[in-house]
């Protein structure tokens, strides 16, 4: 077994630490997402923290890892009798993003139950995970069935598998880890709740803190267990104090000051449900086990909150996460005039943390997220104002301007039937959904479906010698139930960004309009493209991803300005999606272009734009035009657009969805479905 980087090592990320001892010390805490870029230690600091937790004594030869103390006395493998255990290392079992709902909460032998009556079940990783530690890497990648699961037995501390009236429970107590980037694509709000805390993590900007990541990095790669050794004893310190304040959580008082201030301070934030209330008052009994006191002061209260609630206030989709410390303090302040102690004592409301623990295991020294809000003594935009603007179509580059008001935009859904991963936007054949017909199964058995399972079995039973005694099924009479859902798809949009488009002062309302797509692009949990025209070229703004945010932010600083070279706009989205498609077949796209319809730029504009229009066409790509043409007099390009690409047009006051041209519009390619090129 490979030695781990040891856990006092990692150098910064105090909060991040924290929040992982915390819930190594009250596993009643729920739990921890981890948010950041890419190399910021995330998944060594979770892997380190397993060395650090207590031995567990298990029953000998239990599956599920029973307590000898209480064993389960639903466990499969027991009832266990009093007798042999044995003592291991707390477990870290890592979910691959990958991994199917049966890898995860385990899997019943539906073939043996049918045929033998026999209750076969393998355990999963759910039960692997029982009294240690389940590491998610990258769960918002994770499919949303799977995050639903875990997340369930997490809060009922229990797996329950059910399988056509077969059924399986055992214990599945863990501490809930999980990390992702959030470039990649946000967590829904429903699953960002189920996490007890929260922490922000980005490299260091100091130079001297970098040096030392490299020096202490390069030194365990080198040596890992001669390297470890030299931090065995700061490793020893911090075990020794999460057992200390193990012992010491129950006699922890929870006054009715601190608890004045927990609800007051969820009030202030507007944070939906009790959960919010109840994560801040354990963190904050954990906060004072770990230093080593039996009351909660009014600093545990303002750590856990700065822990427990980033994730949880309510924001829009593209707002910055964090909480605003200025509102924090006031409303701390404001509720601790009655004390915040357990017997009431007043209690300073502001309090400096500074730094704890030893090893730099536990550090208290919250780091600012930084002024929250919008910035009110931004300039004003390019195009805002009636004034005329110093360029217009076939000049130069113009300021950006910001984006209108965003609104709820009719639904947009490829036709037919696809495969791809789950989502919210058009039909697909799923794992979960209505049951809509019966196959062959391809693999293992998953969904039994039964009545054709009983109809395929039904005309063999003379031959099998077992008319009117029973019924004999057989591997070749199962049939696996097929099932209708959502998926999510590719949105490429494809932005006008020349001069035609500014001059008439509409780039607000069409960024306005982009961004209520996005909007709707992140409830379907749709993937997002970016791509612009203007001047001589295109390029490709932002490459296919799960992260709306960062759609938004490309698409508030988006120039404009110069020609329209509306062919190369499109040629760029056709190799996007050439290159997409290759990557994932079974992930149907969806090309919303955003233009008047105007080609101007290039040779031979005009035919080259219906030239590659075409080529979607031809594809079978779903796609849509929203017409941004405007004034008395309209040439309606934008509608031979759609003609050629073979979807539809939309203007955009008829995207809206309260717009009398109907609340649903299908984008049809030509009538015939989203085709993949041969």
């Amino acid at each position: 077994m490979s030695t781990p980087f040891p856990f006092t090592a990692v150098v910064g990320q105090d909060d991040l630490r924290l929040a992982l001892l915390l819930n190594a010390v009250s596993p009643t805490v729920g739990g921890v997402l981890v948010r950041g870029e890419k190399g910021t230690a995330k998944s060594t600091a979770v892997r380190a923290l397993s060395v650090l937790l207590p031995a567990v004594d298990v029953v000998a030869g239990c599956r599920f890892s029973c307590d000898p103390g209480a064993p389960d006395p639903a466990c499969p493998d027991g009832p266990h009798e009093a007798g042999a255990h044995v003592s291991r290392a707390a477990r870290t079992v890592e979910l691959p993003v990958g991994a199917s709902e049966d890898r995860l909460v385990g899997a019943l032998d539906i073939e043996r139950a049918l045929a033998e009556g026999v209750k076969a079940f393998e355990p999963g990783l759910l039960a692997d995970a029982h009294r240690g530690i389940l590491y998610v890497d990258e769960v918002n990648l994770l499919h949303d069935h799977l995050v639903d699961l875990l997340l369930d037995a997490a809060a009922m501390g229990a797996s329950y598998v059910e399988r056509e009236g077969v059924s399986v429970r055992h214990a599945a107590k863990f501490l809930l880890v999980g990390t992702m980037n959030p470039e990649e694509g946000e967590l829904r709000p429903q699953l960002l709740d189920r996490f007890g805390l929260t922490v922000e993590v980005a490299a260091s900007r100091e130079p001297d803190q970098r040096v030392e990541v490299v020096r202490r990095r390069l030194a365990y790669d080198d040596d890992p267990a001669g390297f470890a050794a030299r931090w065995a004893d700061e490793e020893s310190a911090v075990r020794a104090r999460i057992v200390a304040a193990r012992e010491l959580l129950p006699s922890v008082r929870l006054g009715d000051g601190a608890l004045r201030q927990i609800a007051a301070t969820c009030a202030a934030f507007e944070v939906d449900g009790m959960r919010a209330d109840i994560v801040m008052a354990r963190t904050a009994v954990a906060l004072a086990a770990w230093d080593g006191r039996t009351d909660v002061l009014a600093e545990d209260v303002r750590q856990a909150a700065l822990l427990a609630l980033p994730h949880r206030r309510r924001r829009n989709p593209f707002d910055a996460p964090g909480l605003d410390e200025n509102k924090l303090d006031e409303t701390l302040e404001e509720f601790g005039g009655q004390g915040s102690g357990a017997d009431g004592e007043d209690e300073d409301p502001d309090p400096d943390p500074g730094p704890d623990g030893p090893g730099g295991g536990g550090g208290r020294s919250p780091e600012s997220d930084g002024p929250q809000g919008d910035d009110a003594g931004a300039r004003p935009e390019a195009g805002e104002s009636g004034e005329p603007q110093p360029s217009g179509a076939g000049s130069g580059e113009q300021q950006p301007v910001r984006a209108g008001e965003p609104f709820r935009t009719k639904v947009l859904s490829v036709p037919g039937v696809g495969e791809g991963a789950a989502g919210r936007r058009s039909r697909a054949r799923t794992e979960r959904g209505r049951t809509t017909g019966s196959r062959r199964p391809q693999g293992a058995l998953t969904k039994l479906h039964l009545a054709a399972t009983v109809q395929a079995a039904a005309p063999h039973q003379r031959a099998r010698g077992r008319a009117g005694r029973g019924l004999v099924v057989r591997r070749d009479d199962l049939r696996q139930a097929t099932r209708e859902g959502r998926e999510g798809n590719l949105v490429l949009f494809v932005v006008d960004a020349s001069g035609s488009m500014a001059a008439r002062q509409r780039m607000s309302a069409v960024k306005g309009a982009v961004l209520s797509l996005l909007l709707d692009a992140y409830q379907r949990r749709d993937k997002v493209g970016l791509v612009t025209f203007r001047g001589s070229g295109a390029e490709v703004a932002l490459p296919p991803t799960s992260s709306v945010d960062a759609a938004a932010a490309r698409l508030e600083s988006l120039p404009t300005g110069g020609r329209t070279p509306l062919g190369a706009g499109l040629l760029k989205a056709h190799d996007v999606l050439r290159v997409e498609r290759l990557r994932d077949p079974a992930q149907r796209a969806l090309v919303v272009v955003v233009t008047d319809g105007r080609a101007t730029g290039g040779p031979e504009p005009v035919a080259l734009g219906a030239r590659a229009a075409r080529l979607f066409a031809a594809e079978g790509v779903a796609s849509v035009v929203v017409d941004c043409e405007s004034g008395v007099v309209r040439l309606g390009l934008a509608a031979q657009l759609a003609g050629d690409l073979g979807g539809t047009a939309v203007t955009l006051d008829e995207l809206r969805a309260d717009s009398i041209a109907g609340l649903v519009r299908d984008v049809q390619g030509n009538g015939q479905g989203n085709r993949r090129a041969a």
